[in-house]
């Protein structure tokens, strides 16, 4: 096993943001909520988590998850993935179950994506790209090389990049050239979340062509999220549209781009006409009010397998630990588990530790 890790780990590039952990009072990127708020906030979250709205009721088991809830939400979904028969909504109950720190249930969203009924191969593909999950990679790399859909298409690459796929980056790119602007809307949506500066001219250079405001704002949000001024300015306007679907994404993105300057609209907001408007803005200002995620990347170009790859695939996995490392800065293991293709348990697990973001490691020789 030692000498698989040790190709794994010559072979994975993590990148790490050097920014410093540093307590709320003193952090320009977080805000503080007064009890009120916050219980306000969970408040929003619970009514929606038990609202008749299935998909406004996932987006507040997010938001529940965010807020600390995860053991209530778990508890909640379970017994409902035991009768839902829809496959998009089983899509988004263990997506929302996993979220919440529970992800036996994977398994069942990637044997939708597997079979033979297309319904719920989009929400698949996109909740596994929303909870960092793609199994074996097989079927989302069939998704990715097709052309005939073209969000599963998307959703396919998005998954496989933040998995470690790099060429599928330059999937997403291609496809915001799309010659339908509200397809490529949806693209920017999933770029703005794994993309970087140098997709901000890329996404400027589609605003246009874009047929309205509401395909117009994914590309503002995209842009928002990837530190774009001009894109934080419509931001920041689009919490106050009149049109509820951009009022709701751009209270579900402020959170995500790290906009303090939106918590007392975002606060505004949990009295919003429109439930998702309300959850969201609950969702954003728990995000706000906690820690900046320490981002990283991990690139894995060759998975060398010691036993046949039909029964056996290997899983690297990366978790930072704020405080614990050089200096009061985060500690980062990064495991990598030798995973059963069959179930969702593993045989084998080594690790590495990095005290100092990745000058030196620590783990088996």
């Amino acid at each position: 096993m030692n000498t698989v890790v040790r190709g794994l780990v010559a072979m994975a590039a993590i990148v790490f943001g050097l920014g410093r952990f540093s307590s709320a009072g003193e952090d320009a990127s977080r805000i503080l909520l007064d009890d009120a708020t916050r219980a306000r906030c969970l408040a929003v979250l619970r009514e929606g988590l038990q609202g008749s709205e299935f998909w406004p009721a996932m987006h507040a088991a997010e938001g529940l998850a965010i807020g600390g809830q995860g053991a209530e939400v778990v508890s909640y979904l379970t017994p409902k993935l035991e009768t839902e028969t829809d496959d998009q909504h089983r899509c988004g109950l263990v997506r929302e179950i996993a979220r919440a720190g529970d992800r036996r249930f994977v398994p069942v969203m990637l044997g939708i994506l597997e079979g033979p009924n297309p319904y719920g191969h989009v929400h698949a593909a996109e909740s596994l790209f929303k909870i960092y999950e793609i199994g074996d990679g097989k079927a989302l790399r069939r998704g990715a090389e097709q052309s005939e859909n073209t969000k599963l298409k998307l959703m396919s690459a998005a998954a496989l990049f933040r998995q470690g796929d790099t060429a599928a980056l330059q999937t997403l790119r291609d496809l915001l050239n799309h010659d339908d602007p509200k397809e490529a809307a949806i693209v920017a949506w999933a770029l703005g979340q794994v993309g970087d500066a140098s997709d901000i001219p890329r996404l400027k250079s589609q605003l246009p062509r874009c047929p309205d405001a509401v395909t117009r704002s994914n590309f503002e949000h995209a842009l928002a999220l990837l530190g774009d001024q001009d894109g934080v300015q419509a931001l920041l306007e689009n919490l106050f549209s009149p049109e509820d679907s951009i009022r709701t994404y751009a209270a579900n993105f402020a959170g995500d781009a790290r906009l303090v300057s939106s918590a007392n609209r975002l606060k505004t907001l949990l009295d919003d006409k429109v439930a998702d408007v309300r959850i969201r803005a609950a969702q954003s200002l728990l995000t706000l009010a906690g820690p900046v995620v320490l981002p990283y990347r991990g690139n894995v170009e060759v998975l060398h397998q010691e036993l046949n790859p039909g029964y056996c695939w290997f899983h690297p996995r990366a978790a930072a630990m704020p405080g614990y490392g050089k200096d009061g800065g985060p500690a980062v293991i990064v495991t990598i588990q030798k995973h059963l293709h069959a179930d969702d348990h593993y045989s084998g697990l080594c690790y590495l530790r990095t005290d100092d973001l990745g000058k030196t490691w620590t783990g088996p020789a």
